[in-house]
């Protein structure tokens, strides 16, 4: 008679989160100060969830976001993971090179001079 070990059941882990990575943050980051410095810009937030890693950037403290910078890694082959959002909900630029879609937000910072 042969003794069968029995069939471990599978252990749930912890939910997986998606994160900004330290060069994506450091992108980020840099674009922040930079509107922070000109005076565009006063507050931001982070949330990391299961699908979705926004960092939300906020006029004033007490309101909702003018802009959110997401990342989708399922979207990764697609329209690309990193995605500019407005304050209505439009998405401004989406694509596969954060510095790139960043871009659409630089723009606010060139300003003719009187």
């Amino acid at each position: 008679m042969t003794a069968q070990t029995p069939t471990p059941f599978p252990q749930p882990g912890p939910p997986e989160t998606v994160a900004f990575d330290r060069h994506e943050l450091g992108t980020i980051l840099g674009l922040y100060g930079r509107m922070v410095a000109a005076g565009e810009w006063r507050d931001y937030g982070l949330s990391f969830l299961r699908e979705v890693a926004v960092f939300a950037v906020f006029r004033r403290t007490a309101e909702t976001p003018v802009y959110r910078i997401e990342k989708r890694p399922a979207l990764r082959n697609r329209q690309g993971m990193y995605a500019v959002i407005g304050m209505d909900g439009h998405i401004l630029k989406r694509g596969h090179d954060l510095s790139q879609v960043l871009r659409v937000l630089e723009r606010k910072l060139i300003r003719p001079v009187d």
